[in-house]
């Protein structure tokens, strides 16, 4: 089958470059777990399902165990019944994905948690901006935590973004040079909301979505 604007409708994983970054999307039905991460890892290693293993760095991010080569890198992130998977080589990023919902008290977290210049250009805006321009700020914040190998744990307020026309730069993140980072905003549709991020050079980001089983 072709790939239509860019998404294959089969479970089928394309070569994976150095200079790229794939991004798939997919159904994660209630009660899936992680089998449709491990599927889709499966297929790049070329290996069955239940052979893949992972493993967790001591801040709970999980990867590939080592017996697997090292060479390539993952990070997943779920909401709903919607997951997206990011995979490249000789990088390890860090992919959020997080569904639209009303959150009453979103100022109230950006006021406690981030920095006081974004709190402050929330408060600006009116509740339907507010609200897209939180989960912004947040899937930015996990998306440069989880390529960090680090978790919220790490401290939300020790990393800052800015805002320009072509949306959100990382402006700070403590120990680490900001220049150094790539952000990169996903259009996932309007009840969803997500960011990739990962340090190093620029890459080419290829998006994909696996066909429903079921269907």
């Amino acid at each position: 089958m072709h790939a239509i604007d860019g998404f294959l409708p089969a479970k089928v994983a394309e070569p994976l470059h150095a200079d790229e970054i794939h991004v798939w999307r997919l159904r994660r039905p209630k009660g899936a777990g992680r089998e449709p991460l491990l599927a889709l890892l499966a297929g790049y290693l070329g290996i069955a399902s239940d052979e893949v293993r992972l493993v967790a760095n001591e801040h709970g991010r999980p990867a590939l165990d080592p017996l697997h080569g090292g060479v390539l890198d993952f990070n997943w992130s779920h909401s709903g019944e919607q997951a997206l998977v990011a995979l490249a080589r000789g990088l390890a990023p860090g992919i959020d994905l997080e569904q639209r919902r009303t959150r009453a008290n979103a100022l109230e977290i950006a006021q406690r948690f981030f920095t006081a210049e974004e709190a402050g250009w929330l408060g600006t805006l009116d509740e339907a901006e507010r609200r897209t321009a939180f989960l912004e700020l947040w899937t930015a914040r996990e998306a440069v935590l989880k390529a960090l190998g680090r978790g919220l744990a790490f401290g939300l307020d020790r990393l800052a973004f800015r805002r320009e026309a072509a949306g959100l730069v990382l402006q700070w993140l403590d120990g680490e040079d900001p220049a150094a980072w790539q952000l990169q905003p996903l259009d996932v549709g309007d009840d969803a909301c997500a960011a990739l991020a990962w340090r190093g050079a620029p890459r080419r980001i290829r998006r994909f979505a696996l066909a429903d089983a079921t269907r």
